[in-house]
């Protein structure tokens, strides 16, 4: 389990620390670029290259407004590599710094593009078990996959991790006190993407809203209701969030999962866990820790730091091989 001391048990400090202060080679990534159906992409990295044996395949989702240069994308990386595992990022709609073709983008219940790359990976790697691992939004994005896809899913195993498995919650959460401080930090790429779009479609006739309006924007919830619901099919903000929570998805999980999360988590209160009433899998498992921060789980000391997140996810995957 999880432990730290310190200053590093202040959940902010665990939140930021790897983001303004982890220096890391960066890994060599080979860019495979994979077309949807409805005519847009998604771009895929993989590590190093793309895998020409049966080596197990690790795909990877990073969290809102996160790519190949999160830290802990590239950290996971290296050490699923060392571990004898193929990894590759699958980046959401226009967050690999290429412009999405779309009006539409991704958002946290968005499971039809990783489930078009995973089946693309079963199809085309036979013989390479597949596992999967999501953070923060996309952590809750992978386990509404699992829960929808049930026995069908080409998974052998999971890991989600800091994932808001109720958007209701993170929405409120992320819009008190030091929070909102991440909350500006995660709109305001979110906000420069959407005015992008003002410029090459008609924005204003799917949102019913004008440009200038974006940039007023103050919540993710604002966010949500103004552009992520309307763009993609729900009523609001509320009926999106009900929707493509992922807590009531849990019960449905058919395959080995961990779902690692910290209580201290500054995005959301513990309120966002299944409670005793919630239908859980058994074949989920938890590792909830009272410290650890958001994406943080930072051991060691400021000065000599040990990541504890990717060692133990990597080693939850090989203990399945075995």
């Amino acid at each position: 389990m999880f432990k730290t001391q310190g200053i590093l048990k202040n959940r902010h400090i665990q939140t930021l620390y790897a983001p303004l202060f982890r220096k890391q080679a960066t890994p060599q990534v080979e860019l495979e670029r994979f077309e949807l159906n409805d005519g847009d992409f998604v771009d895929c990295y993989w590590h190093r290259q793309k895998t020409n044996d049966n080596r197990p395949i690790v795909t990877l989702f990073h969290g809102l407004a996160g790519s190949f240069n999160s830290p802990y994308i590239q950290g996971i990386m290296r050490a699923l590599d060392k571990r004898g595992f193929a990894s590759v990022l699958m980046h959401f709609r226009g967050c690999s710094g290429k412009e999405n073709r779309l009006p539409r983008s991704y958002h946290s219940g968005d499971t039809a593009d990783a489930k078009a790359w995973i089946g693309y990976l079963h199809e085309n790697y036979p013989n390479s078990p597949l596992y999967a691992v999501g953070y923060s939004i996309g952590g809750n994005m992978l386990l509404k996959l699992l829960g929808e896809e049930g026995k069908e899913t080409p998974l052998k195993s999971a890991v989600s991790v800091s994932a808001p498995m109720d958007l209701a919650i993170t929405a409120k959460t992320i819009n008190r006190g030091f929070s909102k401080l991440y909350q500006q930090h995660l709109l305001k790429p979110l906000k420069m993407e959407l005015l992008k779009k003002f410029k090459k479609f008609d924005m204003k006739s799917l949102l019913n809203i004008e440009q200038n309006r974006v940039k007023e924007i103050k919540t993710i919830e604002e966010f949500d209701e103004l552009y992520t619901a309307p763009i993609n099919g729900y009523v609001s903000a509320a009926d999106y969030y009900k929707k493509c929570s992922a807590k009531q998805f849990l019960k449905d999980i058919t395959i080995p999962t961990l779902i690692i999360h910290a209580l201290d988590d500054p995005f959301m209160t513990e309120d966002i866990l299944p409670s005793e009433e919630d239908k859980v899998s058994k074949t989920i498992e938890f590792k909830l820790s009272k410290n650890g921060g958001h994406v943080g789980f930072v051991e060691g000391n400021c000065f000599q730091p040990k990541y504890w997140l990717e060692e133990t996810i990597a080693d939850y995957f090989l203990e399945k091989i075995l």
